[in-house]
């Protein structure tokens, strides 16, 4: 059965952006007869709040989105995440990383930017896993000698499969983190884990995560997860061509529902 998800984080109020992915999933789940689920991202438990979580829920029923089953947690998956950890670390294909954003920006004379930001430059490979309380690193360099090339189908944008070489993951990507001293398990290792335990057979997300995707892929081919199909949809930009973020509170749904709007007004907003 088709499944999808809507995954925010509870960081901020949703904006018109978040509001188009919503409905681009909910629509595509509900013309093929299948699931729409929704993701609490809320890892971040430093700028992730209660009040933020409990407005986003309240958008989407607004906008008359229904959704399947009860929302998944981030917070409550520790155990999943730190065996997907364990598994890549008895692989030997983790390492412990205690360097800081300074100390990389000091390590690189021209740094290069990357899906992951900065492309780290592998000060702590080869380190070992003894440096408790470290960020944990993804070792690309043996991950892609591994598995070699990948590739993923996308039906957004730029139909097609889309391919990455596994030089191109090396020197392009680098050593991505799967767990910060901070909050357990990062973004990519936690969606991929969670995109297989909810059963997703199609991630339904903006152009600007397409390049993450090639990262998901490599995960769940280490951890013998499904890779589901991908739709890259546009994304929602302002009057200067700027995509929305969640700083953007004049885009916030709260504001257009404050003003009166209603949810025909947002989905002619978003071009829906």
């Amino acid at each position: 059965m088709y499944a999808t998800r809507f995954a925010p984080s509870p960081t901020g109020l949703l904006h018109l952006g978040h509001a188009f992915s919503a409905l681009t999933g909910w629509q595509r789940a509900r013309a093929s007869g299948g699931r729409f689920l929704v993701r609490i991202e809320d890892l971040d438990r430093g700028r992730c709040r209660p009040e933020w979580e409990a407005a986003l829920l309240a958008d989407l029923a607004w906008l008359g989105l229904e959704w399947d089953g009860v929302p998944l947690r981030q917070s409550s998956r520790g155990a999943a995440y730190a065996a997907a950890l364990a598994t890549l670390a008895a692989d030997g294909l983790t390492y412990a990383c205690i360097c800081t954003r300074a100390d990389i920006r000091a390590a690189l004379s021209a740094p290069q930017e990357g899906p992951d930001g900065t492309v780290y430059p592998g000060t702590c490979r080869g380190r070992g896993h003894a440096a408790p309380g470290a960020t944990l690193r993804l070792d690309m360099a043996a991950a892609m000698a591994r598995l070699g090339d990948i590739a993923f189908a996308d039906t957004g944008t730029q139909p097609g499969e889309h391919r990455r070489d596994a030089d191109a993951m090396v020197d392009g990507v680098g050593d991505v983190v799967l767990a910060r001293r901070d909050m357990g398990a990062a973004y990519h290792l936690a969606v991929v884990v969670d995109d297989a335990a909810q059963a997703i057979t199609e991630v339904v997300r903006g152009d600007d995560l397409r390049d993450a995707t090639a990262i998901h892929v490599v995960l769940q081919r280490l951890l013998g997860l499904p890779t589901p199909a991908y739709h890259h949809h546009a994304l929602v930009r302002d009057e200067r061509g700027k995509r929305l973020a969640k700083r953007c509170d004049a885009r916030a749904l709260t504001a257009y529902r404050a003003e009166g709007a209603t949810p025909t007004d947002i989905r002619r907003l978003v071009g829906l």
